[in-house]
């Protein structure tokens, strides 16, 4: 079986909080979008064996409302300080430090990084020419190379795009 990652960006947050920019909550509107993806993995039987979150408010009240819809407690989720905004090249270092036993990796995140770290993987040119390529509750599955240690530009190949907005209020 061939090694996946799915990239998830967080739900829409509370912009107009007095708070600082890694405390900002989900909005209502984000907590249901993220909902409605949590429900299509369902849907689909998609399920992560190794889930990594930013940790984030944001980012891993995404992860917490997913992994709630399709994980059990077995499967953690891991908070990785170093998916918070520290650019795209951090995210492939943590990628790199998967077991090559995880086959399929769900990483929480946030923009830019999550778009800098598709646009390389991928390749511009294979991806849907958008001003907005990960909006908000956006879920990206990638085909892998066979080892998380060699994640050279290019290397991915793109499966699919789900945007939450897109997705029926109850996909179930």
């Amino acid at each position: 079986m061939s090694r996946e990652l799915w990239l998830l960006r967080h739900g829409k947050s509370d912009r107009d909080l007095a708070v600082d920019d890694f405390d900002r909550p989900l909005k209502k509107r984000g907590k249901q979008a993220v909902q409605r993806v949590g429900l299509w993995l369902l849907k689909e039987s998609l399920t992560p064996d190794y889930f990594l979150s930013s940790p984030a408010k944001r980012a891993i009240s995404t992860a917490k409302i997913v992994h709630k819809i399709i994980a059990n407690d077995s499967l953690p989720i891991i908070q990785d300080k170093r998916l918070y905004q520290e650019g795209f090249e951090r995210l492939k270092t943590v990628l790199s430090e998967c077991s090559i036993e995880n086959k399929q990796v769900l990483l929480v995140g946030h923009n830019p990084e999550l778009e800098d770290l598709l646009i390389y993987l991928v390749g511009a040119s294979h991806l849907p020419d958008t001003d907005k390529l990960l909006p908000t509750a956006t879920l990206v599955r990638l085909k892998m190379p066979e080892d998380w240690i060699y994640l050279d530009a290019g290397c991915a190949t793109l499966l699919s795009m789900t945007y939450a907005k897109l997705l029926p209020e109850e996909v179930i």
